[in-house]
């Protein structure tokens, strides 16, 4: 044999086995892919055991917005999307100089109606003396006009000085029951800016993740605008939905599995939490039995809070999966609808 005809064998074998190989790597980097996909092919296709039902669904959580409750500039925005945050936890600030400026006055006249009320106090004990001298007066004037010792024009006078002193000690008592009303009246706006000033401190009203981010430090944001939306995520459940023979067997915290598509190995507890009274899906008339069956009612399927605060950084929304749930809870969970959840 020459050697050119040696040399295109020789190449004629390497590309038959080139595209083998290839082939071959192509499968083994698709092995784990592809067992996943196949995985879940099957749980959707499966036929299930008598009383298990299965739909497609949307892991979902609840979603807490944190709003200006009043008009102004943000100061400062601490966490950003995607951080967890805790309740009570703050995450932003808005700038208050003119609450502050308008606390500072209310604090003030709290202090001018507190010395208001120590001179009209004051001014109570000394109208107190006055009324006292002159019953003292009148009374001894009445004594002395029955024995002829002074003539009753005196006692005329000092009958008209004690009836004065009265009067002026009923307009102190008048002040100084103002300068209480004051007192209050300044502390309760004294009270109302102080809450102000805290409504402008943002916090977190639950425990979760920021999913959106919806201002900037440094803008101007009006009354009751969105500032931060946060994810609960104590609060994690999936919407499936049911035909109406299907749904209304189903019993209100009766055990219900999911699994999501990113990880079909995994089967996730979960309660039935609750089912519509309304048909989601309802045709137009209702008359057959056929276009009974077609109503489709919406269950929400919550999963088990001792998961979730376990996997809390592995939670995530808007994932697409499938639900399974029971017609009656005598009926025993299938082998592949055991719990199985990461070690």
């Amino acid at each position: 044999m020459s050697a050119r005809k040696t040399a295109v064998l020789v190449c004629a074998a390497l590309l038959c086995a080139c595209p083998a190989r290839a082939q071959g790597e192509t499968k083994a980097a698709a092995g784990p892919r592809a067992f996943i996909m196949s995985l879940i092919e099957r749980l959707r296709g499966q036929r299930l055991p008598e009383g298990i039902v299965k739909s497609n669904g949307r892991v979902e959580a609840t979603q807490v917005d944190v709003g200006a409750k009043y008009a102004g500039r943000i100061e400062s925005l601490s966490v950003d999307e995607g951080d967890p945050v805790t309740a009570g936890q703050v995450v932003g600030k808005i700038a208050s100089p003119e609450y502050e400026a308008q606390l500072r006055q209310a604090q003030a006249e709290v202090l001018r109606a507190k010395q208001a009320l120590a001179e009209a106090t004051a001014l109570i004990a000394q109208r107190k003396s006055d009324l006292d001298f002159a019953k003292t007066d009148l009374d001894r004037g009445v004594s002395l006009v029955a024995r002829g010792n002074i003539t009753q024009q005196v006692v005329d006078q000092r009958r008209n000085k004690f009836e004065a002193a009265q009067a002026a000690l009923t307009a102190a008592e008048a002040q100084r029951d103002q300068a209480q009303f004051a007192i209050k009246s300044a502390q309760a706006e004294v009270e109302r800016l102080e809450a102000v000033l805290t409504d402008l401190v943002l916090v977190s009203p639950r425990t979760g993740r920021v999913q959106y981010r919806l201002a900037r430090a440094g803008e101007v944001v009006a009354a009751g605008q969105r500032v931060l939306t946060i994810l609960d995520l104590q609060d994690v459940y999936m919407t499936i939905y049911l035909p109406a023979a299907d749904a209304g067997k189903l019993a209100l915290g009766d055990e219900a599995r999911i699994i999501a598509d990113p990880v079909p190995e995994y089967v996730i507890p979960a309660t039935i939490s609750f089912v519509a009274t309304e048909a989601q899906f309802t045709p137009k008339s209702v008359e057959t039995a056929e276009e009974r069956e077609k109503l489709m009612f919406r269950v929400k399927l919550q999963v088990d809070p001792k998961v979730l605060e376990k996997y809390n950084r592995q939670v995530k929304t808007g994932v697409r999966g499938l639900g399974f749930v029971r017609t009656s809870s005598k009926i025993e969970w299938p082998d592949d609808l055991k719990v199985k959840l990461p070690q």
